[in-house]
């Protein structure tokens, strides 16, 4: 099995103001579909009206939208940029799933990682994401809990979610639009950095 380490993470990534902070986004990287929980008949019998605004304009858009992963890359390059912390998907480190397995994978990237954030959009196909949150909390919720945060779209529920904060202790917050989620990442970013200054976290080599 290959082995993944922090050197192997900072090499395949581009150059930023601090390369050896990693910041691992994880979330959907599919947008939400409703052929997905609806039939036919009941997507013709849906009064568009009374749905929620972002499904609302799903329906009158009548595109299919796949833009989950260009929410996170988009958050991904604000947080390169500003504070200029080392964030990267999954895919960005390019480890073949045939040598470690995704779910393998996301412990290890974490492990290596100043910070975790799984974001939840409300348009996100979710599930994968709380099976490997789940598995990354069992293995590391005592030595890497307080690198860790979920943060969610306001009209995210989750009962994944209230069971991980209660059992797990896990820091958990919501966005309404990409700007605040942005900004809530990046404070978080900034807390960590400044609790390794000053020795209440470990500093990772």
């Amino acid at each position: 099995m290959s082995e993944i380490t922090r050197d192997l993470i900072v090499g395949r990534l581009g150059d930023v103001t601090y390369d050896r902070f990693l910041f691992y986004l994880m979330g959907p990287y599919k947008s939400f579909n409703l052929n997905y929980v609806l039939t036919e008949e009941e997507r013709r019998e849906i009064a568009v009206a009374d749905l929620p605004g972002p499904l609302r304009r799903l329906f009158e858009s009548k595109e299919d939208i796949d833009a989950a992963q260009a929410l996170l890359r988009r958050v991904q390059g604000a947080l390169r940029v500003s504070p200029g912390v080392n964030a990267f998907l999954a895919l960005d480190v390019d480890v073949d799933t045939a040598d470690v397995d995704a779910a393998t994978q996301s412990i290890e990237f974490t492990r290596c990682s100043n910070a975790t954030a799984f974001v939840l959009p409300f348009l996100g196909h979710n599930f994968g994401v709380g099976e490997e949150a789940g598995s990354i909390l069992e293995s590391l919720s005592e030595t890497h809990g307080n690198r860790l945060i979920f943060v969610h779209e306001a009209n995210v529920t989750s009962a994944m979610i209230r069971s991980a904060q209660v059992r797990w202790d896990l820091r958990v917050d919501t966005y309404e639009t990409e700007a605040e989620l942005v900004a809530k990442l990046r404070r978080f970013a900034g807390g960590i950095m400044q609790q390794e200054r000053l020795g209440k976290l470990s500093r990772l080599e």
